[in-house]
C-alpha cells in the first residue's frame, strides 16, 4: 500500500486563529508543483484521501485534488498539528484493512507529518518537512511496516 504523507502549503503568518491561517500565494503554486511531482511517480490514483480540518490543509487539498483520480476524501480531526502519530497509524492501518486500500494519502501539518512518516517507515528518523512536502512510504499492512520511496 502506498502511504502518501502530505504537508500544506505556505500559509499567512497571522489569523484569528491558528486553525484558520490561509494559505499564500506562493503556498498555492508549490502545492501544484508537489502534485505534479507525485503525478510524474505515477501516483494518480488514491482510494482514500484524509485531510486535516484547519483551513490551510483543506486549501492545499483543495489546490491538488484534481490531479488525482480519488475515490474517497474526508476530514479526519485527528491529524491536527499535535495529533498522535500512532493513534493515525492505527486508525490508518484498520481503514486500509476494512476497506481493502491500495493508497490513502494525509494532508496534515508539523510536527505529525514527520511523526507520521517515522512510524509507516519503520525504523527512519521523523524526516524535516518543507511547506508542500511530500513522503511516499511503500506499506507492507500484513508486516505493518514500510519504506520511503520518494520524499520532496
Amino acid at each position: 500500500m502506498k502511504v502518501i504523507i502530505m504537508r500544506h502549503g505556505e500559509a499567512e503568518m497571522f489569523a484569528s486563529s491558528d486553525a484558520e491561517r490561509q494559505l499564500t500565494p506562493n503556498g498555492v503554486d508549490k502545492n501544484l508543483a508537489a502534485a505534479d511531482q507525485l503525478v510524474a511517480q505515477g501516483i494518480v490514483n488514491i482510494d482514500k484521501v484524509l485531510v486535516s480540518p484547519y483551513v490551510r490543509a483543506q486549501q492545499t487539498w483543495d489546490n491538488i485534488g484534481h490531479k488525482f483520480d480519488a475515490r474517497s476524501i474526508e476530514t479526519f480531526d485527528d491529524i491536527t498539528p499535535y495529533g498522535d502519530a500512532d493513534d493515525v497509524f492505527e486508525y490508518v492501518c484498520a481503514l486500509a484493512d476494512v476497506e481493502a486500500l491500495d493508497s490513502v494519502m494525509l494532508v496534515s501539518h508539523l510536527p505529525l507529518v514527520s511523526y507520521m512518516t517515522s512510524v509507516f517507515a519503520s525504523n527512519t528518523t521523523p524526516p524535516m518537512f518543507v511547506t508542500s512536502g511530500v513522503a511516499v512510504v511503500d506499506f507492507d499492512l500484513t508486516k505493518r511496516s514500510g519504506e520511503i520511496s520518494y520524499q520532496s
